[in-house]
């Protein structure tokens, strides 16, 4: 079971990172628009529509990434003070009564709009000569399909926090810096702190 929930945070990391490379086309391209328009007076009319899609690509697919990491925002100053077995009960509630529904519904609409989008030849029609949507919205099922994949595991977690008593382990990624971890890897104690803290404070002075 471990292994399937690893290997599905896997997946919305793989596509997370994959798409986080919009992020410095979409800086490359903003800057290379901006010297277009004002420094050789040749603005692009399909720019702000192919950077709008672009940057809302990028925030559907980080949600999976965001989930497997446990990264979304939530009101920590209670939740961080509760027991394991009351978070996971808490979590699995909000998971059931508002996330699946409304990530299924992101899914299944996102799919008709796609359909739609592929059937009429969308194209952009907030500026002159519009790019393409159907590649966009294709994007919006995509996007919610790993969601929800991602969020029926993270309901799977709730329910063996719930029988264990403990989180299961989740896979390792770049994330804020855990003091504790630190201090384990450079085998340092809080005594050793306290000692240095002490020394620099007030330092032995040498005999004269």
């Amino acid at each position: 079971m471990q292994k399937l929930l690893l290997a599905v945070d896997k997946l919305s990391t793989f596509v997370g990172k994959s798409f986080s490379w919009l992020i410095l086309v979409l800086t490359l391209m903003i800057t290379w628009e901006v010297f277009s328009r004002y420094a050789l007076d040749n603005p692009h009319p399909w720019a702000f529509d192919v950077m709008s899609m672009m940057y809302g690509t990028l925030f559907m697919t980080a949600g999976a990434y965001t989930l497997s990491q446990n990264g979304h925002v939530r009101g920590d100053v209670l939740y961080g003070f509760f027991p394991p077995r009351l978070q996971a009960g808490l979590d699995l509630a909000l998971y059931i009564l508002f996330f699946i529904p409304g990530v299924v519904a992101l899914a299944w609409a996102g799919y008709n709009f796609a359909a739609d989008s592929w059937a009429i030849n969308e194209h952009s029609n907030i500026t002159a000569n519009g790019p393409p949507v159907y590649p966009f919205k294709t994007i919006i099922p995509i996007a919610g399909t790993i969601l929800l994949l991602q969020g029926l595991v993270e309901i799977v977690r709730c329910i063996v926090c719930l029988q264990q008593g403990e989180w299961p382990e989740r896979g390792d990624d770049v994330a804020e810096v855990d003091i504790k971890k630190l201090k384990e890897m450079v085998h340092v104690k809080d005594e050793d702190i306290a000692k240095l803290d002490e020394y620099l404070v007030h330092p032995k002075r040498t005999p004269q």
